[in-house]
Parts: structure tokens; sequence; C-alpha cells
């Protein structure tokens, strides 16, 4: 990304609270410090755009909520803007490459297999812990220069002004007044930038809950992750170092106390049986962490002079690991635009970026909406299409590159930063 010389910003190191009434009017503020809203703030500064951080945790990886226990699918787009910005080379050691995915679904006969060698790539994407994602971010926001980071910290209260909006932020030292040209919500599901802009969602609970944690297989699973449907849900072994796995178990909702209660045994047999001996007999099962799964989506990404990025805007069913990858895609592509800018909250700006992330928006939530109500229905009738529908992506080479390349993150109008050259 290019520095934007249209305008000249004050620049900021971390603060905790105020200081001087000369820090109270920036470009652009983003509410939230997760995985999104810190990717977006270091894409910022690295494009020479100061902007404020509001992080409801302190600084530390074992505070901020997002940093925790799950096992991430980084697609190849995604990895590719992480590098870009610069926090790849700070998470790059702590990643195992996915050089195969297998798809299958539980008692049928079709299955799709992907290969990074088929595709000219050295790896279709990356397993990497949410926590050392996470660190690595923290590392990166460090670097920043152009960055104010105000943690931990809260928005309180929204007040529109003409050219932006005056937020309250509730800090450790009292409530600070910051003003913006720019309202990034970046604050999660249930985000209350978005509530604040007035901004409906849809929602759909699919009565299920997601049990994340790590198993060690018989086998080696030489760097292929599973994803396997079953009426139950799918469930899905990602590839890490020391030839550990990331198991992700989808159980029925009025089922997720009594599995919580399992013993290490009881758990252990159920995902047994759930994903079947393709990798022996699975053992070493460490800490299990539930998620309870909805669908939220919101219905417009922008209002004026305000934008939602990450799951603020969407958040998915966890299914084919699309959320993080979406929303950094999100971010990337707000931060390509705003860097290209003199105003970063003009109508126009945030109009085309709601058309950018139109395509990419839209196909994802609704494949992973898709696969989730049609890979785990309970319809036997449906046994031989689904089977037939892997087995066309399996053979046939023009749907496997497409299947490819949407897995890979390369979908719509993609930023610039994940971009590359493919065969």
């Amino acid at each position: 990304m290019c520095c934007n010389t249209g305008r000249v910003s004050a620049y900021y190191r971390y603060m905790t609270a105020p200081d001087s009434p000369e820090v109270n009017r920036h470009d652009v503020l983003i509410i939230g410090g997760g995985l999104v809203g810190a990717s977006l703030a270091i894409a910022l500064d690295a494009a020479g755009i100061a902007a404020t951080l509001v992080e409801t945790a302190a600084p530390r990886a074992d505070a901020q909520p997002s940093y925790d226990e799950r096992n991430l699918a980084l697609a190849r787009a995604t990895v590719n803007g992480l590098a870009a910005i610069g926090v790849w080379r700070h998470a790059a050691a702590r990643a195992t490459p996915i050089r195969h995915i297998h798809v299958s679904r539980s008692g049928e006969f079709g299955s799709a297999r992907i290969d990074a060698d088929k595709q000219g790539v050295d790896a279709l994407g990356w397993t990497l812990p949410a926590r050392e994602l996470g660190a690595a971010l923290l590392r990166r926001l460090d670097e920043c220069t152009r960055l104010t980071r105000l943690a931990p910290a809260t928005l309180a209260a929204l007040q529109p002004m003409a050219g932006g909006w005056r937020a309250q932020i509730k800090t450790a030292d009292g409530m600070r007044e910051i003003d913006t040209e720019l309202l990034v919500g970046a604050d999660g599901t249930e985000s209350f930038v978005r509530t604040q802009l007035g901004i409906d969602v849809e929602r759909h609970d699919y009565g299920q809950t997601l049990f994340v944690c790590t198993v060690t297989p018989e086998r080696d699973h030489q760097q292929r992750a599973y994803e396997r449907f079953a009426d139950d849900g799918p469930i899905a072994l990602l590839p890490l170092a020391e030839r550990r796995c990331g198991l992700v178990l989808t159980v029925a909702a009025d089922e997720a106390d009594a599995v919580a209660t399992m013993d290490d045994a009881a758990f252990i047999e159920l995902a047994q049986q759930r994903f079947g001996w393709r990798l022996g007999r699975l053992t070493r099962l460490g800490k299990r962490h539930p998620y309870a799964i909805h669908r939220v989506a919101a219905q417009q990404l922008t209002g004026p002079r305000a934008v939602l990025v990450g799951n603020a805007a969407q958040t998915v069913h966890p299914i084919g690991a699309q959320g993080f990858n979406l929303g950094l895609r999100d971010a990337l592509t707000l931060a390509e635009l705003v860097a290209a800018a003199t105003d970063p909250g003009a109508p126009e700006l945030l109009a085309r970026y709601a058309a950018r992330r139109a395509s990419d928006r839209e196909g994802t939530m609704a494949m992973s909406h898709g696969l989730v109500r049609l890979a785990c229905l309970r319809q036997p009738l449906l046994a031989p299409l689904r089977s037939l529908a892997l087995l066309a992506c399996d053979r046939v080479p023009p749907l496997q590159r497409a299947l490819a390349r949407r897995g890979m993150g390369f979908r719509g109008e993609p930023p610039l930063a994940v971009l590359e050259r493919l065969p």
C-alpha cells in the first residue's frame, strides 16, 4: 500500500489515558482490537494513515477475547495479506502449511480432494492457533508509528456531528472525547457501534455448539486438513506442528452440556466415531472450549461516515473456516480505499467499499450457510446427489480449480494486498 500524502496527520504512540487536548481528533477511529480491528489498524499505519484503536482488553494475548484457543485455518490470500502488512513474519514459524484438503460425508461414497501441487502453489493455506496470531498482531502493533492505542477502553457514547462523529471513550482515568472523520465498528458479533448506527441484522441460530481442542492422531497428518459432514454437524481436523491436529467438533445445542461434562475418554470416543479412522486412533486430548454457533449478518455495511468490518458486519458458521479470512479482506479493502482518498469518510468511498465487498461477502455467507444446511441435512434421498457433487469437485478440473481458488480466498474483487500470480 502507498502512503497517503493528501493530508497531514498527527503521530501518537500507545497511551492508556488522555494527556493533551490536542489529541482529540483523528482521521479514523477503530472500535475493537480483536483480530480484524488490529489488522485494520496495522494496515492503515503501513499506508501512512493515522488512526486510533480502542481495545477493551489490556494489550496482552491472554487478555484479548478473540485471541483464544481456536486453531485458525488461514486461507492463502489471508497469509498474503498478513505478509503485506508485516504480521506474517511474526507468526510464520508457528504456522503449519495445509497442502492437502479432504472433504467427505459420513456414510456416503463421495469425497473431494484438493492438492496444492495440482493448483501450482506450495500451500493452500496455513493453520495457526488464534492466540499465536494474536501475539503476532501485538508485536506488529508495537512497531506502528502513526497509531494511537487506547487500552483498556470502551466506547460509551456516539454523537453525530458535521463531518464525522464524536465518540466518548471510557478509560481507566476517566472519559475522553475523540472526533473522527471515519468510525469503524470492529467490535464483534454484538457490535455496539452497529447498534448505535441503527443497522439491523438478520440472525439465524443453527442450534449447534462447537468444541475445539487438540488431539494427536496415530498416523502423521501429512499436512492434510479434513472436513467431514454428518447429520449431527461437521467435524474437522486441521494439521498442527508436532504431529498434532486441531479438532473442531460440532454437536447439537441440546447435547452440548452432556458433551462438555464427558471425561476425556468419552469425548475422544465420540470424536473417533464421528471422524473415523483415516488417521488411526486419536489420543492426547487437549483442553476443550465450547462455542455456540449463530449467523449474524448486518443488513448494510455502512452508515454516515461509518463502516462495519469483521464479525460486526457478518458472523458466519465456522464450517469452511471463513470467519477471520473474510474479515481480513474487509479490513484490507477498507485500508486500500482510505489510503487512496483525501477524506476517509466520504460517502463515495463508503459506497465503493460496500460494492467491493458485496460479491465476496454474499458468496462466502451463502457457501457457509448452504453447506451446513445441505451437507448436514438428515435426508437420505439427498445422499446420491451429495456424493455426485463431491465426486464432480474431485474429478472435474474446472470445478476443482474454482473450489480451490474460493477456498484460498480469491473471490470477487479482493484487496490488492492479498493478490499473487497464480498459474
